[in-house]
């Protein structure tokens, strides 16, 4: 009996690893389908409302053309901050070089090589072109952004059959688990993505007052960016707070800015992300931390940037089904973060 329980614990094993490799490899189709999954997931509330009122094609005209908005504007924001960094760096090339000529030869004289490794190695140019490439990366999601469409077109028009498919007799008892488990993981996912909305924009607004007020140009493109990178958990707020801290740098001229600066933008994320957002949130999403932060860098890793994205959203449906799961419901336990709940707001 214990040699077959271990034979089907590392089956088990070997199956998650095959599907993962799989994953991997097929990224160009699964991660536009989990991504299309969470927006049917968010979107059909609202092609419900709509078909109610309209016909069944037009609400569905109308549902995409708002989701195509969203990932537009979404997109638009992280490009549009970068390209105009990347215009500021091309027009301020030699200040920049000077400034950094300065500080490395300051820290030679305190016994720091930087001259003989670094300064053979930097060039403005190459971050000037690195921070216009990120933005073509971005301008180049079209692609992706036509096969998100695609999927969620297909997928809001069998809701229904799939919901009907799954509660009819012959689908039982799975089915019924099922269709209860992703009631709840839709719930919740929209749940999450309205605070995470909310505390994007309200990251933004704030990070692009706090900008202006502190003389740092590009405060609108600061305020952009904090705004979209504030849906990668983590990750996005990391990136969001160290490109203003190292622009001000070769903007002030001072290191005892750039630290004010990179401090206040830490307590802004700080503020909103950890204390505004768990409460507005609610204890039925609290996850552990690790898991966030696992979930974060493991589908980053598997699918870039979007998978960033979508990792907690995966890791909320994950811990739904294993709650549903009898003998998976030791691992919902762990992953979610009960010890740590807060009422609801």
């Amino acid at each position: 009996m214990v040699r077959a329980g271990n034979r089907g614990m590392f089956g088990a094993i070997g199956t998650g690893i095959l599907v993962l490799a799989l994953f991997r490899l097929a990224q160009p189709i699964f991660a536009p389908l989990f991504f299309s999954l969470l927006i049917i997931a968010l979107m059909w509330p609202c092609q419900l409302a709509l078909q109610r009122k309209l016909p069944r094609l037009v609400a569905l005209f109308i549902t995409l053309s708002l989701t195509m908005a969203a990932i537009l504007a979404l997109g638009s924001s992280v490009a549009w901050g970068l390209t105009q960094l990347g215009h500021w760096l091309f027009l301020n090339a030699e200040r920049l070089q000077a400034i950094y000529t300065v500080w490395a030869d300051w820290l030679e004289q305190h016994g720091v090589p930087v001259m003989g490794t670094l300064s053979d190695r930097f060039d403005v140019r190459w971050l000037v072109g690195f921070m216009q490439s990120m933005a073509g990366r971005l301008n180049s999601f079209a692609g992706f952004a036509m096969l998100v469409l695609i999927f969620v077109m297909l997928g809001l028009l069998e809701v229904d059959e799939f919901g009907t498919r799954l509660a009819s007799p012959s689908a039982q008892p799975h089915g019924s688990r099922i269709l209860a488990a992703n009631r709840t993981i839709a719930a919740k996912l929209r749940r999450f993505m309205i605070v995470r909305t909310a505390a994007s924009v309200l990251t933004g607004l704030v990070v692009w007052v706090f900008t202006l007020g502190m003389g740092l140009e590009l405060a609108a493109a600061w305020g952009a960016i904090a705004f979209a990178l504030n849906y990668i958990p983590f990750i996005g707020p990391l990136v969001a707070t160290t490109l203003p801290t190292i622009f001000a740098v070769g903007h002030f001229g001072s290191w005892e800015m750039a630290v004010v600066i990179f401090a206040c933008l830490n307590v802004i994320q700080f503020v909103i992300g950890s204390y505004l957002e768990p409460r507005l949130t609610g204890a039925s999403l609290a996850l552990s931390p690790f898991a966030v932060i696992f979930a974060v860098f493991f589908w980053s890793f598997m699918w870039g940037v979007s998978g960033a994205f979508i990792g907690v959203p995966v890791l909320i449906a994950f811990v739904v089904y294993c709650e549903g799961s009898p003998s998976a419901g030791w691992l919902a336990a762990i992953l979610a973060n009960k010890t740590a709940e807060v009422p609801d707001a």
